[in-house]
């Protein structure tokens, strides 16, 4: 693995070219993950324009014309490859005709890719969805938190994996299995390329990510803390004091489990879990009505606020470019010293 994964990056031209930079096109095997309010076009650019993927989160703009609008602002901001998020998880305000929107938006606008999540795309209306965007040369990208899961993807034309583990911020599968196993597993498993998500944020993380049979990383919240992320102050002051033993899992209980930063709301939620109330008690807590009182505010005490395990080794707030070129430099010393011992 290690020769197959590592070795054969150490190119002069480029030197870490995977199989995730030559499917996408881009310089660097790093992507950006979805986050609802914050991969807008500003910051979805920015991480293109880096040598990265930059994505832009449809649920964001839960109108299709207010989707379309954000695709065009991206192709303004950038003449890079980027991809859009799309993720099915049971929500409040969006369903299948939203997700429907959502496809025929990156079909029409002719998005490269499409990072999907919860729901596979081809349970989503009869499979016709799946069908339609394989079409249309859609490069799609799965995120998952078990080998079943990824070798379903695999067999119904999906182009790429994401081996989420339990680290990661949002929502991982309840079944908690981290990165360094799940990686290696979902690697042997299936022949498409594979991506890790959670607990990546620098240049050991690519490195290892790489050792244990990806080829690319995924971050999200690590882009909450560059300078293209518009969000209020406190919050990457908050990200940046906050520890990896900070954030916890919540929503057993309701059947949709969860990673957030500790506050106020969330250990009320646990308060709830805990004596066995219902979603009607939780819902007040994780709604996404506290986005503006938490990212425009600065109030990081109330709300749901979806970061992973990863924020005990975020301590600065850099541009995406020196970000990014920051991770790979580091992950080429790195290797380099791992090659040397061989």
């Amino acid at each position: 693995m290690l020769e197959n994964n590592i070795f054969r990056t150490l190119k002069e031209d480029n030197f870490l070219k995977t199989r995730i930079t030559e499917l996408f096109g881009i310089k660097h095997p790093i992507l950006c993950g979805g986050m609802h309010r914050l991969c807008v076009p500003k910051l979805c650019a920015a991480v293109s324009n880096a040598g990265g993927l930059g994505s832009l989160t449809a649920s964001t703009y839960p109108e299709k014309e207010d989707f379309v609008k954000a695709i065009r602002e991206v192709r303004k901001l950038t003449d890079k490859p980027f991809w859009c998020n799309v993720t099915m998880l049971p929500a409040v305000h969006l369903g299948e005709e939203n997700y429907k929107n959502y496809f025929d938006a990156i079909i029409e606008e002719n998005v490269p890719a499409v990072e999907i999540s919860g729901m596979p795309a081809d349970r989503l209306a009869n499979g016709e969805y799946l069908d339609r965007l394989l079409e249309a040369d859609v490069k799609l990208v799965h995120k998952v938190g078990a080998v079943r899961h990824a070798k379903h993807a695999e067999k119904v034309g999906y182009s790429a994996v994401i081996a989420a583990g339990v680290e990661e911020g949002g929502h991982p599968l309840n079944e908690n299995v981290a990165t360094t196993v799940l990686t290696p597993r979902i690697a042997e498993s299936v022949k498409i390329p594979v991506i890790t998500t959670g607990g990546m944020v620098n240049g050991r993380s690519l490195a290892a990510a790489l050792c244990l049979g990806a080829d690319g990383i995924m971050m999200a919240t690590r882009f909450i803390c560059t300078k293209e992320c518009d969000v209020h102050p406190n919050v990457k002051q908050e990200i940046i004091r906050r520890q990896e033993n900070e954030t916890v899992l919540y929503g057993n209980t309701i059947g949709l489990q969860g990673r957030a930063l500790l506050n106020d709301s969330i250990r009320k939620v646990m308060e709830i879990e805990e004596r066995k109330g219902g979603l009607e008690e939780i819902l007040p807590h994780i709604a996404g009505t506290w986005g503006p009182e938490i990212w425009e505010k600065g109030n990081m005490n109330v709300g749901l606020i979806p970061v992973g395990q990863s924020i005990g080794l975020i301590n600065d707030v850099v541009s995406c470019k020196e970000l990014i070129e920051r991770i790979v430099k580091e992950a080429e010393e790195i290797i380099n010293q791992v090659k040397g011992k061989f």
